[in-house]
């Protein structure tokens, strides 16, 4: 059952689910809860559809993918960073918004209830010399992920972010903005969210569905929790999460029923959380506002 192909699956899979992660670690190693990340994604997967049907062109779609993900993390960064709203609150109300606000836009738009029409996806990337093909947005998430490993970790920016997260009172005394710090990290969560929604249209389905997230948003802070706040700690386990996925599409040829094959990816997310409780420890501050 397990293969090269397996893995690759597994591997496309993971896609949304680690960018939403990523983001995840920016924003609350700055100390901001968000798990607004679900309507993130929507709005990404609604935007990279919305940008393409008008343009013909998947990158612009992924650009405006990015734009919409980026506004629903502003509105978050200012309800709970600059009027210290409940950020649990405010994340909860911007997924509900999302799913109002992307269905109402999809029937206006292209005046269908469910779905939209299917747009061209992005041309995939072939190794010289070989039949390999893979999705840009694949190495994108890739590098990505290295990329936000060095940025975090060994960067002067990433340390800020990190103390923000960890001792903002103390970050302050030192001279850094922490407000400016934690809008950044809740800015990248939002680009970031943006481009998961965005594999999930342009990719997966090439194709908007209303509510077509169903929960990868949660499953990608699921993620993010099991691998510790870190970037590539959270790539690996949204890859469990994607091979999960993967392996649930292989049982559906074996007979079992669809109800049980679908809870698959659901439960283990269940299983992971439950085995890293009391391990994980978030940033000090995470989730607590800062007043100076």
């Amino acid at each position: 059952m397990f293969s090269l192909e397996l893995l690759f699956s597994a591997l496309r899979m993971s896609v949304p689910l680690a960018f939403a992660s990523l983001g995840g670690v920016y924003s609350e190693r700055g100390g901001v809860v968000n798990i607004a990340l679900e309507g993130i994604m929507l709005m990404g997967a609604f935007g990279a559809v919305v940008g393409t049907y008008f343009t013909n062109n998947p990158w612009i779609g992924l650009l405006v993918a990015m734009l919409f993900g980026l506004i629903i993390a502003l509105i978050h960064a200012v309800v709970s960073i600059t009027f210290r709203i409940n950020q649990i609150i405010s994340g909860t109300a911007l997924n509900m918004m999302a799913t109002g606000l992307t269905t109402f836009l999809s029937r206006l738009i292209f005046q269908a209830a469910g779905s939209s029409p299917h747009i061209e996806g992005m041309t995939q990337w072939q190794f010289p010399g070989t039949s390999f093909k893979i999705s840009p947005l694949i190495v994108i998430m890739i590098l990505a992920v290295i990329l936000s490993q060095i940025i975090i970790f060994k960067t002067r920016y990433g340390l800020r972010l990190r103390a923000c997260g960890e001792n903002p009172y103390a970050a302050d005394s030192l001279g850094i903005d922490v407000i400016k710090i934690r809008y950044s990290g809740v800015i990248m969560s939002g680009i970031l969210g943006g481009l998961g929604g965005a594999y999930l249209s342009l990719e997966h389905a090439r194709v908007f569905v209303e509510g077509m997230t169903t929960g990868r948003g949660f499953i990608a802070l699921a993620g993010m929790i099991f691998g510790r706040w870190t970037p590539v700690g959270s790539f690996s386990a949204c890859f469990l999460f994607g091979l999960a996925e993967a392996l649930r599409m292989r049982l559906e040829g074996f007979g079992i029923p669809t109800q049980f094959i679908q809870m698959i990816p659901y439960l283990v997310t269940m299983g992971v959380l439950i085995g890293v409780v009391g391990r994980a420890v978030a940033p000090a501050y995470d989730g607590i506002p800062f007043e100076k």
